[in-house]
C-alpha cells in the first residue's frame, strides 16, 4: 500500500568521523538498468568520498544471503539492498539490525516491518503510465497480460496500477485478457512463451501487450517479430533500457516508463550518508509502513524521446538513432 507522507524522517543515531562503507546487493546484472544503476552509484560515491562494497545476486536467493551475511562480517556501514525476494530477505535485514548496520530497500520493497528506509520510482504510478496508454491506444481488442515475478513485490503494485485503466474497459467487453501471467524471474525466456503461446491460441489476433519491462518487452517482441507482427501491436515496458529506447524509434515498441537511474542512485547514497551521520531524510510516503521515497517515473514514447532522453543526457542522439 502506498501512502503520501510528506515528513522528514529523523534517525536517532550520529555517525563516528571515518571513512563511510556502504554495502550494496543488487539482484542481479543481466538487465541493462541494473547495470547502470551499479555504474552510477560507483561514480556518486566516488563523488561523495564514500566506499562502496557491491555483491550480484544473479537472481540467486541464497547466494544474495550469503553475500550479504558477508558484507555485514566485513563491518559495513550501511547496506542497501535490492532483494532477489522481497519475502525472503527480510532475516536479512534482522541480521543487519544485530550488527548495528541500517537498511535501504533499494528499488524493491522488502517485508520487513523495521526497514530503516525504501527508496524506488512509484511503481503504482509506473503501471497506471503503461495502462493509461494501452487504453488509450487501443481501446478495444485482445490484450496479453504480462506480470513481473511473483517473488518481486513490485511486479504486484504495477499490475494494479495498469489495471486501474484496464479493467474497466474489460468490465464493458470491450478489452478481452486472453492471456494473464506473470513472468518468473523476470526472464525474458518466459515472456516470449507467454506470447508464442498467446499468439498461437488466439491465430494471432492479439492487438495489445502489457510487458512489465524492457526485457520483457523485447521478448514479447521476438515473438510478434516471428509471426511479421512487429510494429503491429502495441507493447509497453519499463525501465529505460537503450535497447528499448532503440525500438521506440524504430517503431516495434510503443513506449517505456523511465525509471532515471541517475536519480535513484544518487538518491540511495545521499540517503545512506544521511541515515549514517543522523541527519534528517525527506521522505514522501510510506510503503507497507516503511518510511520511503518515492521518485516520479515518466513515460516515454515516441513523441518525447528526443526531449527526455537525448536533450538530458540519459543517451546519446548516435546512440539511439544509432548513428
Amino acid at each position: 500500500m502506498y501512502i503520501s507522507v510528506p515528513d522528514v524522517f529523523f534517525v536517532p543515531v550520529y555517525y563516528a568521523e571515518k571513512d563511510l562503507v556502504i554495502g550494496v546487493s543488487f539482484p542481479t546484472q543481466r538487465e541493462y538498468k541494473w547495470v547502470r544503476d551499479r555504474a552510477t552509484m560507483e561514480n556518486y560515491a566516488k563523488e561523495k568520498g564514500v566506499t562502496l562494497k557491491i555483491e550480484n545476486a544473479d537472481t540467486d536467493v541464497a547466494k544474495q544471503a550469503s553475500q550479504v551475511e558477508n558484507l555485514i562480517s566485513q563491518g559495513i556501514d550501511i547496506l542497501i539492498l535490492a532483494p532477489t525476494d522481497s519475502v525472503a530477505t527480510a532475516p536479512l535485514v534482522e541480521k543487519a539490525h544485530k550488527a548495528g548496520i541500517k537498511v535501504i530497500a533499494y528499488d524493491r520493497s522488502i517485508y520487513a516491518i523495521d526497514l530503516d528506509l525504501y527508496i524506488a520510482f512509484n511503481n503504482i504510478r509506473i503501471g497506471e503510465l503503461q495502462g493509461r496508454f494501452l487504453v488509450r491506444s487501443v481501446p478495444k481488442g485482445n490484450y496479453i497480460i504480462m506480470s513481473g515475478d511473483p517473488k518481486d513485490d513490485n511486479s504486484r503494485f504495477m499490475k494494479e496500477g495498469a489495471m486501474e485503466y484496464i479493467q474497466p474497459l474489460v468490465a464493458t467487453g470491450d478489452i478481452k485478457i486472453v492471456a494473464d501471467k506473470a513472468v518468473d524471474n523476470w526472464e525474458p525466456k518466459n515472456a516470449f512463451n507467454i506470447v508464442k503461446d498467446a499468439l498461437i491460441a488466439n491465430k494471432n489476433k492479439i492487438d495489445a501487450i502489457l510487458a512489465p519491462n524492457d526485457a520483457t518487452a523485447g521478448a514479447a517482441i521476438q515473438a510478434l517479430a516471428a509471426q511479421g507482427l512487429a510494429g503491429k501491436v502495441v507493447v509497453t515496458g519499463m525501465d529505460g533500457d537503450l535497447s528499448a529506447i532503440q525500438r521506440i524509434v524504430q517503431g516495434t515498441q510503443s513506449m517505456t516508463v523511465l525509471k532515471d537511474s541517475r536519480e535513484l542512485s544518487r538518491t540511495a547514497i545521499d540517503s545512506a550518508i544521511k541515515l549514517a551521520s543522523g541527519a534528517g531524510i525527506d521522505i514522501n510516503g510510506r510503503v507497507t509502513n516503511v518510511s520511503s521515497i518515492l521518485l516520479t517515473p515518466i513515460a516515454i514514447d515516441k513523441t518525447n524521446v528526443d526531449k527526455v532522453i537525448i536533450d538530458s543526457g540519459y543517451y546519446k542522439k548516435e546512440e539511439v538513432y544509432k548513428r
